[in-house]
């Protein structure tokens, strides 16, 4: 694909800086950049709903196609959910109505494509929205990171979902296991990212991806995309395993553990896990 020179920089309607999200539009596409880099782009619950806003704004307007970025050569991509906001303990920390989850469904639903273009580290709840992504455009800087095993945090059945979907189970494992960032070439060859560019090309290189799906049939789009979303979804479970599920996560919740990771992230000091 023949990479256009055109930047998105000179695109027009951009938001005011002090927006935690910074809009612009390119003919039909959608450029949602986060802009909140005394916090490393974490997902707080102000950045989410006015993602969340934003996307429903973009769908009224029928914009066909999205792309999701940080601002441009960030070292930083997302660095997770907003640990400072997490509940201390004794509640569910990934409900189906917190806003994590609402922009993971605001994603997952909208009728059109959603690219990532990823320049940076990605940690926790950030690679999940990256994963909700259609599709992702990183460089050779981007890294991935889920990071659950670190806080103690119990991730829910949706959110295991999403890797299950785009990934070998192994390395979804080892990943979740590990907790560990995977690299930029590991992430290519294993699915994460659909197309790996050098850093001077990413933005010129995802722009023309997306001018290349706005110009084909939206609702031809918006309608495979919710085939695949349905049917990536038909994993039927019975009410007891679901209950079991919910049982399981909510032995991590109500645990020492849980409570220690958050506490040990806010004093910036390991976590003294004891399995309890």
């Amino acid at each position: 694909m023949k990479a256009k020179v055109e930047s998105v920089e000179s695109t027009l309607g951009v938001c005011m800086a002090e927006d935690l999200v910074v809009v612009e539009r390119h003919n039909k596409i959608g450029i949602l950049t986060l802009h909140n880099e005394a916090k490393r782009n974490a997902l707080s619950t102000a950045l989410m709903e006015q993602l969340i806003k934003e996307l429903e704004t973009l769908r009224a307007s029928a914009i066909p196609v999205v792309i999701i970025r940080a601002g441009k050569n960030a070292r930083v991509w997302c660095s997770g959910h907003d640990v400072t906001e997490l509940p201390k303990s004794r509640r569910d920390p990934l409900g189906y109505y917190d806003a994590i989850e609402r922009l993971l469904r605001c994603v997952e639903t909208y009728p059109g494509a959603v690219i990532a273009m990823i320049q940076g580290t990605v940690w926790g709840g950030g690679v999940d929205l990256v994963l909700t992504c259609d599709l992702v455009v990183g460089d050779h800087t981007s890294s991935f990171a889920i990071t659950p095993a670190k806080l103690g945090l119990p991730y829910n059945a949706t959110g295991v979902m999403h890797f299950l979907n785009r990934l070998p189970l192994t390395v979804a494992k080892e990943m979740f296991f590990t907790a560990e960032p995977i690299t930029a070439e590991r992430a290519d060859r294993v699915g994460i990212i659909n197309h790996l560019v050098d850093s001077e090309q990413i933005e010129s290189f995802t722009l023309n991806l997306a001018e290349t799906m706005a110009s084909r049939s939206a609702l031809c789009i918006a309608v495979i995309k919710e085939q695949f979303r349905l049917l990536s979804g038909a994993h039927p479970l019975s009410p007891e395993t679901f209950e079991l599920i919910q049982g399981l996560r909510r032995k991590i919740y109500d645990s020492h553990d849980y409570t220690e990771g958050i506490k040990a992230f806010v004093e910036k000091r390991p976590p003294v896990f004891t399995g309890e």
